[in-house]
C-alpha cells in the first residue's frame, strides 16, 4: 500500500474515477493527546470530585467501568453515555477545558491544503459530533461533509455505514479513496464496501501500510 503511485489504483485516478478522499480522525488527521486527556484525566478527575476518592482510586475504578464495554460496542465511542452513566452531568465544559491538547499531525495542514484542489474531502468517523466538533476546530473547512457513524448512523463503522456514507453523496465506492488507523474500522471494513482503503500506520513498522499522509499525497497529485 505505501506503493500507491504505482499499479491499478494510480490508472484509476488518471481516469478521473476517484473524486472523493475519505479520512478518519483521531489517529489519522489528530494526535490521540485531546482525547486521552479527556478519557483517562479529566473523567477520572471529576468522577474522584464527585465521589470524594483520590485520583488513583478514581482512575481504577473509571479504567474497570472502560473494561467492561468492548470497542465493539456504540457505547463505548459516545461520551453522552459515559458522563450519564457515571453521574458526571454535561460533558461540554469538560470538553472545552481540554481543548488545549488538540493537536494535528505535522503533515496534515499542508496535505489536506493540496488534495483539496483536486479531490471532495470528507470525514468518515467512528467519534461522536460532540467530540468532532472540537477535534476538526481548525481543518473542518476542507472537508465538505463530516460523517460519524455514532452520531449519524447509530453504528460503528461498518460495510453499510460506508455504503450509508456514499448513498448519502450518490457516489460509487470504487470513486472514493479512505484512510485510517484503524485496521478493521477503517481499511478490512471500507474495502468490503467497494471503497479504496489505505491503512495508516504512523509507526512506520508495517511496510504495507501508510507511514504517513504525505504519501497519499504523493500518489494522488503525483
Amino acid at each position: 500500500m505505501s506503493q500507491i503511485s504505482r499499479g491499478p489504483l494510480k490508472n484509476l485516478i488518471f481516469q478521473g474515477y476517484i473524486k472523493v478522499v475519505s479520512f478518519d480522525a483521531e489517529g489519522t488527521l489528530v494526535t490521540p493527546d485531546f482525547s486521552y486527556t479527556i478519557w483517562h484525566e479529566a473523567i477520572p478527575s471529576l468522577y474522584a470530585q464527585k465521589k470524594g476518592i483520590d485520583l488513583t482510586q478514581a482512575r481504577r475504578v473509571i479504567a474497570e467501568e472502560y473494561d467492561k464495554v468492548s470497542d465493539q460496542r456504540l457505547e463505548w465511542y459516545d461520551i453522552r453515555y459515559w458522563f450519564e452513566y457515571l453521574g458526571l452531568g454535561p460533558p461540554e465544559p469538560v470538553i472545552e477545558s481540554c481543548q488545549d491538547k488538540l493537536c494535528y499531525y505535522p503533515e496534515v495542514t499542508e496535505v489536506l491544503s493540496s488534495l483539496a484542489s483536486q479531490y471532495k474531502l470528507i470525514i468518515a468517523s467512528g467519534t461522536p459530533l460532540e467530540l468532532l466538533h472540537y477535534l476538526l476546530r481548525d481543518i473542518k473547512h476542507y472537508f465538505a461533509h463530516v460523517f460519524s457513524s455514532i452520531s449519524h448512523y447509530r453504528q460503528l463503522k461498518s460495510p453499510d455505514f460506508y455504503l450509508a456514507m456514499c448513498q448519502a453523496m450518490a457516489i460509487e465506492p470504487r470513486q472514493v479513496i479512505h484512510v485510517g488507523d484503524n485496521w478493521q474500522f477503517d481499511f478490512l471494513n471500507a474495502k468490503q464496501a467497494g471503497i479504496h482503503a489505505f491503512h495508516l500506520d504512523r509507526s512506520g513498522n508495517n511496510c504495507e501500510s501508510l507511514a504517513d499522509l504525505t504519501q497519499l499525497k504523493h500518489g494522488l497529485l503525483g
